[in-house]
């Protein structure tokens, strides 16, 4: 059982490493790094990178700021590391790297999921690592490289462990249950926008209904189709989602409409119900909401509390931990 002594000890200083190194990312490329690691640029979807530079304890590594994503729903990015609703942007409109800014960061590496980007920084001189992720494995394989990138790699298995544990733990809890249909969509353009969510979905002990088996990231559907589902549960990202599937002609006659069953994923550094660090905790608060008889063993605010102190590294009050909870941002 993964306790929070293991985890602390996880999170103490290693002593810098004395010569420079080569990791291996998730493009299977060797990358040359510097002994350590002070100075980080995030490019590309930047709240669910900085997510796992967080899960290291090194937001205070991270250079940039928030670009496009410096809105009211990203706010706890600027509270697991309060230097980036400062920062200048690295990246352009179009999510390209902005080079001259790069440059001028000095950064001892890049952490992009963006290929395109690789050899245009390398070019320069800057050292890049890729990272890629659609499912749970990933996650983890993720951390792993982080930890060879940070020197850190007793954090990222203590991760892996506490991962693993928590879906362990919720599996046992909703097993034999019947499992509620249930939608997480985009009600306004009918997308069920990441693949990640057939994952955590049934891991919570419910059934996805848009899972055909699909590779792809996203997944547009018909009204139509919708109505052929009719789910037991809807999940949304936006509150405002809530009020236009009740006020709509077709959607708001859904079987979880009606029953009132249509919740908003909670929104920490990014968006639980998509690719995050925070993806245990996608498990567990789904769970609660699927099964919320089988869960009363769990204290989701004490969950959560810990999560965030123990794994990214900063405690939050109760009212922050509520807010989270909400997904009211």
């Amino acid at each position: 059982m993964l306790t929070r002594r293991t985890l602390l000890a996880a999170t103490l200083p290693l002593p810098a490493m004395a010569q420079p190194r080569t990791i291996t990312d998730m493009a299977r490329r060797r990358v040359a790094l510097p002994a350590t690691i002070a100075r980080v640029v995030t490019l590309g979807s930047l709240p669910v990178l900085n997510s796992f530079v967080y899960a290291m304890g090194e937001g205070a590594t991270i250079v940039n700021g928030l670009a496009d994503f410096a809105r009211p729903r990203w706010k706890f990015q600027n509270a697991f590391a309060p230097q980036v609703a400062t920062a200048p942007t690295m990246q352009l409109p179009t999510r390209e790297p902005n080079v001259e800014a790069i440059l001028l960061a000095r950064p001892d590496v890049v952490l992009t999921m963006h290929r395109e980007s690789i050899a245009l920084l390398e070019g320069r001189g800057i050292p890049v690592v890729f990272l890629a992720w659609q499912k749970p494995e990933d996650v983890k394989a993720c951390m792993a490289v982080l930890g060879e990138v940070f020197g850190k790699p007793d954090r990222a298995r203590a991760y892996t462990a506490y991962f693993d544990q928590t879906i362990a733990r919720v599996a046992a809890l909703v097993a034999g249950a019947e499992k509620p249909r249930v939608l997480y969509l985009q009600p306004d353009t009918l997308t069920q926008p990441r693949l990640i969510a057939e994952w955590w979905i049934p891991a919570a002990g419910g059934t996805s209904v848009s899972d055909d088996g699909r590779s792809t990231e996203s997944r547009t559907f018909t009204l139509e189709q919708v109505v052929l589902w009719n789910p037991d549960i809807l999940i949304v990202t936006d509150p405002r989602d809530v009020a236009y599937v009740r006020n709509h002609a077709v959607l708001g006659k859904l079987k979880a409409a009606r029953a009132g069953k249509m919740f908003v994923v909670p929104v920490g550094a990014h968006t639980w119900s998509n690719r995050t660090a925070e993806q245990p905790l996608t498990v567990l608060w789904a769970a609660s909401v699927f099964h919320p008889g089988r869960m009363t063993s769990i204290d989701l605010v004490a969950e959560t509390r810990f999560f965030y102190r123990d794994i990214f590294g900063h405690a939050l009050s109760d009212a922050q931990v509520g807010e989270i909870l909400s997904g009211t941002m």
